[in-house]
């Protein structure tokens, strides 16, 4: 049985095919190190411009000593005809008021669940991209994006 060739993919367009499957995966995968060990779990991202995505927490989670231990952290997108996106990263948290305020008045889960902005618990990650592959549906070979 011969393998199907992938469609090339256009250089000028893997910025847009990789925001597009960064749109339609609402649970991207996050990965941190513990130590030595990798741990994996679904994120539901807060607030998403461009490439640099952000992702609310409890600081109470484990995931906070991980990132304050070591922020390089990798997301992992898939949509439904399985084109993958790998973001790699560094996370460091949101400090500035207006932009948690920002993420606050969007997000009811949030506002629900913590009650208050100022709520000691609420950690928000800023993950700022130092790379972002692009792979489309198995193709086995990653396209590099290009970062503006």
């Amino acid at each position: 049985m011969t393998k199907p060739t992938p469609k090339p993919v256009d250089p000028a367009e893997l910025p847009a095919l990789a925001l597009g499957v960064i749109r339609a995966d609402r649970f991207p995968l996050l990965a941190t190190v513990d130590g030595d060990q990798p741990r994996v779990r679904p994120v539901s991202p807060v607030k998403t411009d461009g490439f640099t995505v952000y992702v609310a927490n409890l600081r109470g989670y484990h995931k906070t000593g991980e990132l304050a231990a070591n922020p390089r952290v990798e997301l992992c997108y898939l949509d439904q005809d399985h084109n993958q996106v790998r973001l790699t990263g560094t996370a460091e948290v949101v400090a500035e008021r207006a932009l948690l305020e920002e993420i606050w008045s969007s997000n009811p889960l949030l506002r629900s669940y913590l009650g208050s902005i100022d709520n000691p618990e609420l950690a928000v990650y800023r993950i700022r991209p130092n790379r972002v592959r692009y792979m489309r549906e198995w193709a086995l070979e990653y396209h590099e994006v290009t970062l503006g």
